[in-house]
């Protein structure tokens, strides 16, 4: 869970935006045109405020974090009520965006390559799943895919899947047992207090 967990977030950075024209990119082309950028921001560069900044101005905006956080509360979601729902997306959203800089600054100056598979011309209609490839001197290729869905600002990730294994689909799991132990404020609790623990890079 934990190395998932990781992956996503080491890699997730490469969905930043591309400038002008965006929302009119293709999900596969918007992935593709600023990897080179990105792993070249951080390879030189381990300050933490620097890597958040990062993240908050190239990485969130192209994250759908209210309806990652509805994948993955399942029934939980619509018990809510709304300011639940908000705490929970809050929390969670916080919770990744921790975990993100911390592995940003254990991979900055890594030597990582990203290949973007094509996608079908077939595929980009409302939704599509980008495939890439992960690789890096001496250690096995690590395949993430991430779900996309289009919105009126262009394409988000609703989902990333790393070695078969689903980010939301691990995430629903860690709900559901946390709201059946202490209710849906006990998880929003559990989820905000891990967001305030300083992850370790």
């Amino acid at each position: 869970m934990k190395r998932v967990i990781a992956c996503f977030l080491a890699t997730a950075l490469l969905l930043g935006p591309t400038g002008g024209g965006a929302a009119d990119t293709a999900p596969d082309a918007l992935v593709k045109s600023v990897t080179d950028e990105v792993l070249a921001i951080i390879k030189d560069n381990k300050d933490p405020q620097m890597l958040r900044t990062l993240a908050e101005q190239k990485v969130l905006p192209h994250f759908d974090f209210e309806q990652m956080t509805q994948l993955a509360a399942g029934r939980i979601w619509r018990e809510a009520s709304a300011s639940q729902q908000q705490s929970l997306v809050n929390s969670f959203r916080s919770l990744l965006v921790n975990t993100y800089v911390a592995a940003l600054s254990r991979n900055a100056a890594s030597t990582k390559a990203v290949e973007v598979k094509p996608m079908p011309r077939s595929a980009a209609q409302g939704e599509a799943l980008v495939k890439t490839l992960v690789t890096e001197s001496g250690k096995p290729p690590i395949g993430i895919d991430y779900r996309m869905a289009s919105s009126g600002t262009g394409w988000k990730v609703v989902d990333v899947t790393i070695e078969n294994v689903s980010l939301v689909t691990n995430y629903r799991s860690t709900f559901s047992q946390e709201a059946a132990r202490s209710g849906i404020d006990g998880l929003i609790k559990a989820l905000e207090d891990k967001s305030r623990t300083p992850a370790k890079g």
